[in-house]
């Protein structure tokens, strides 16, 4: 149950490449998402001005976030909201597709460390962008020794992050899988159901809003 498992193996120019239940759970993630895009921009090609149905959908969805992200964020780092809803969506979908069986791929530390890193990196971006020679002169203070501890500080934002949501997902899937390796089979029916709304939706939900907020507060700090 802790162990991902290794689906495929590819020799590509004598480097082997691991295709792992992580890696084709998160291509179908994203080829869902990718389709749900193509849907939409299909229905919203007749747009109207008073929406209506489907296109009122959208943009319910998409203003709700935008209003989100700009209020954490601030008007001038709005340009990064469009990343954090993608970010937002793909964690949310990890969670709800293990309602079908599919193993989460937020309970991989590999995907959870990957979006983490491309925080720090934007708050790396945004703090030279928006404070320039103050974002770097911050990581001098109150002396240039304490470079080391004030770098390993900003380094560990993203890491706690990303410990935080994988160790949320993961102990869902261990729960669930402990549960039906041990019950026997008449309880299976009915009550895995309460327990999937839980981890898997309340949880889920839960866990996708903390990640996203955390993450923009962090780059609002950088960038302040």
């Amino acid at each position: 149950m802790l162990n991902i498992k290794n689906l495929w193996v590819l020799n590509i120019a004598g480097i082997e490449v691991w295709i792992t239940e992580t890696i084709v759970n998160t291509w179908l993630i994203m080829l869902f998402l990718i389709i749900l895009a193509v849907i939409a921009r299909i229905k919203l090609r007749s747009f109207k001005t008073v929406p209506t149905g489907f296109q009122n959908v959208i943009e319910i969805v998409v203003e709700m976030f935008d209003n989100f992200a700009v209020g954490t964020l601030g008007e001038k780092l709005s340009y990064i909201t469009p990343w954090y809803f993608m970010v937002f969506t793909f964690v949310l979908l990890s969670s709800l597709f293990s309602i079908f069986g599919i193993r989460a791929p937020t309970a991989d530390f590999a995907t959870t460390f990957a979006l983490a890193l491309v925080t720090f990196v934007l708050m790396l971006f945004v703090g030279f962008r928006h404070r320039r020679g103050a974002y770097l002169k911050s990581f001098f203070e109150p002396h240039p020794v304490f470079f080391p501890l004030n770098f390993i500080g900003e380094l560990a934002k993203p890491v706690s992050l990303s410990f935080r949501l994988f160790g949320n997902m993961l102990s869902g899937t261990i729960i669930l899988t402990l549960y039906y390796r041990l019950t026997p089979l008449f309880v299976q029916i009915g009550i895995p159901a309460l327990l999937h709304a839980f981890f898997d939706v309340v949880i889920g939900v839960l866990q996708t809003y903390i990640f996203v907020i955390i993450s923009l507060s962090y780059l609002k700090g950088a960038a302040d």
